[in-house]
C-alpha cells in the first residue's frame, strides 16, 4: 500500500515516539561528539542520518536507548518498547537461531511458549524460516543480520534503532536487507532512525534524511524523501533518485568542511 498524503497527515499530528531536545555529548575524555541536535521521529517516519565518520551519528542512537546518558539536553522515548540492531549482529554462539531470536523476550521474562511464538514469527519474516536449528558459525553475514533484526521484533518495538546494520555485507545483499527493512516498516509502522553511511541506502529506506556535520556534530541539513511507499529496486535508477542523493552528497561534502 503507498503512503499517502492523508497518512503523512496524520502522522505528521501524532506525537513523536522519540525527541531530542538540545541533546550535546561531551566524553570524559574531553571528546565534543554532539552540539545542541534537536529533531523528532514520529510513529510511521523512516529517518536516516548521516555524516561524516566521528559526528555522533552512533552516540545519537545510544543516548536514544539509554546506553549513553547525554551531557546536555534531554531524550523522549519509551524504552520499553525499543528495538537495537547493531553493527555487528551480536547474536551469541552458543545459540541457535531459535534461541538467540528468543533472546530478548527471554530477559524480558516473557513466557516460554509465548516467546517461541513470537520468535517463529519473526524467524518466517526475515526469510529464516528452515534455519532455526542452525548456529552463528554456519550463518552467512546477511543471515547473522537477518537474525539480528527478528531479535528485536520479537518485542514489538514501537522505535526501532538502526547502527549502520549492513556496512558489512555485499552490495547485493544489502539491497535484499534493504528491501526487507522497508516490508518490515510497512507492515509494523514503528518510528525507524537508521545509521549509514550510503547516500544511496539513506534515499532508498527513508521518508526524511538528516546530514550531520563535522564533530561536533550538528544538524546542516534535512531533506523530506518524496517517494512512496512501497520502493522498488528500480526507483535507484529513477533521475529524481539522482538528483536527490546529488543534494545530499552536496550537503554532506559541505559537512566534512
Amino acid at each position: 500500500m503507498e503512503t499517502t498524503m492523508f497518512q503523512r497527515m496524520i502522522d505528521s499530528a501524532a506525537a513523536p515516539a522519540l525527541r531530542f531536545s538540545g541533546v550535546s555529548m561531551v566524553f570524559p575524555d574531553g571528546t565534543h561528539a554532539l552540539s545542541e541536535t534537536s529533531f523528532d521521529v514520529r510513529a510511521g517516519e523512516f529517518v536516516t542520518v548521516v555524516g561524516p565518520s566521528g559526528c555522533g551519528k552512533s552516540t545519537l542512537l545510544r543516548i536514544a536507548s539509554g546506553l549513553h546518558k547525554a551531557t546536555t539536553g534531554s531524550v523522549t522515548v519509551d524504552r520499553s518498547h525499543v528495538g537495537y540492531v547493531f553493527q555487528d549482529p551480536t547474536l551469541l554462539q552458543w545459540r541457535n537461531v531459535q534461541r538467540n531470536v528468543e533472546l530478548m523476550a527471554e530477559l524480558e521474562g516473557i513466557s516460554r511458549s509465548e516467546r517461541h511464538s513470537r520468535a517463529t514469527e519473526a524467524i518466517e519474516l526475515v526469510g529464516l524460516k528452515g534455519f532455526e536449528t542452525k548456529y552463528p558459525k554456519q550463518l552467512s553475514g546477511g543471515m547473522k543480520m537477518r537474525a539480528s533484526l527478528a531479535r528485536s521484533l520479537v518485542l514489538d518495538p514501537k522505535v526501532f534503532l538502526f547502527d549502520e546494520p549492513f556496512g558489512a555485507v555485499d552490495e547485493i545483499t544489502r539491497e535484499r536487507l534493504n528491501d526487507e527493512v522497508i516490508a518490515l516498516f510497512q507492515r509494523n509502522g514503528f518510528a525507524g532512525l537508521f545509521i549509514t553511511h550510503s547516500i544511496s541506502e539513506a534515499v532508498f529506506l527513508s521518508t526524511r534524511i538528516i546530514v550531520m556535520s563535522a564533530r561536533p556534530g550538528r544538524i546542516v541539513g534535512d531533506f523530506a524523501v518524496p517517494f512512496a511507499y512501497p520502493r522498488s529496486p528500480e526507483l535507484r535508477f529513477d533521475p529524481a533518485f539522482a538528483v536527490l542523493s546529488g543534494e545530499i552528497s552536496h550537503a554532506l561534502r559541505g559537512a566534512h568542511a
